[in-house]
Formats: structure tokens, sequence, C-alpha cells
């Protein structure tokens, strides 16, 4: 569902797929060929948020700007299932793992990965190329080619994910 708030509507790209059950309000760009799931929350109430192509915010997912704020998500990024994100930027192609944690102010870079259920701190910043996990999220290793090779897999799902549900509507059956 799609909110005005305060005089600013979001903006939704072309074969972006966003769930009736999502929650999109206020001050949000979202990219070509993105995917919102269900339960998703995008609040761009107080602040603005700006989602590149080809992003997949999955389920649950809850994403905040700092107030009159930005927050940055770069094109080809995964936000996963339950994660919380309350930062300024997610580099592009970065991987955000279910369950994860960002909060106010933080920063991942480009080709990053934070791990499932990983906390990144206030005003912390995981590096490109770099995997991050734990409370606090730590670097622990490069990126390497098994890594981009899998997720650009993954992410190619969730766009093509996105083609399907405009193409073929859900239906209510009960």
């Amino acid at each position: 569902m799609l909110f005005e708030f305060d005089g600013k509507s979001p903006r939704i790209g072309k074969d972006a797929y966003v769930s009736d059950t999502a929650q999109v309000i206020g001050d949000v760009s979202l990219g070509d060929n993105s995917y919102v799931g269900h339960g998703a929350i995008i609040r761009g109430d107080y602040g603005r948020i700006e989602i590149g192509e080809g992003t997949a915010v999955e389920e649950g997912v809850i994403i905040h700007a700092p107030p009159k704020g930005l927050h940055l998500i770069g094109k080809s990024v995964t936000l996963g299932h339950g994660a919380v994100l309350h930062g300024n930027i997610i580099g592009d192609f970065s991987v955000i793992g279910m369950g994860a944690i960002l909060s106010i102010f933080s920063e991942t870079g480009e080709w990053s990965i934070v791990g499932e259920g990983s906390l990144v701190r206030a005003n912390q910043k995981i590096p490109p190329n770099a995997v991050a996990v734990g409370n606090p999220a730590k670097v622990v290793r490069d990126v390497n080619d098994g890594d981009r090779e899998l997720w650009t897999y993954g992410k190619q799902v969730y766009v093509d994910l996105a083609k399907k549900h405009l193409d073929q509507p859900m239906k209510l059956i009960g």
C-alpha cells in the first residue's frame, strides 16, 4: 500500500513490484525492477529514502531514514527478511542478511555483506567488499567470487519475481 504523508508521495519505478501488504509511506523513491515483499514497511515520513533499481526488499523488512536525512540504498541490493534498517548508506550490490540491524547513521560499502542477525551499530561503517558478522558486526573476510556469483543469482531471482507478480497478480481465495 502506498501512502502520501506531509505532502510527499512514494515514487515507484517501472516494473517494480510493491506487495499489497507492504506499507510505503511518504518521501520514498523505488527504482525500476525492484521488489518490495509482503509486510515490509518503508517509512519516508520524516526523512527521504531512495532505493536503487533491481533491489529486493524482502518480507518484513523495516526501513527508516534519519530525521530530515537521506537513507540511500543502492542498486541491486538484497535486504533479507526481517532486517531493520535505519542507516545512511547501503552500497550497490550489498547484501544485508535476514534479521540484521543497521542502526542510525551506519553505512555499508559496495558489495559488502552483513551476516544474518548481525548488528551494525550507530555511525559504524562497513567497508566495500567486506563480510561483517556478529554483535557488533566485525569484518571477518573479503567478499570472494563465490559470494558475488551466489548473490548475483539471488538478485536476479527477485527481479524475476517482481515481474512475475506484476504479470500474474495474486488472487485472494479465502
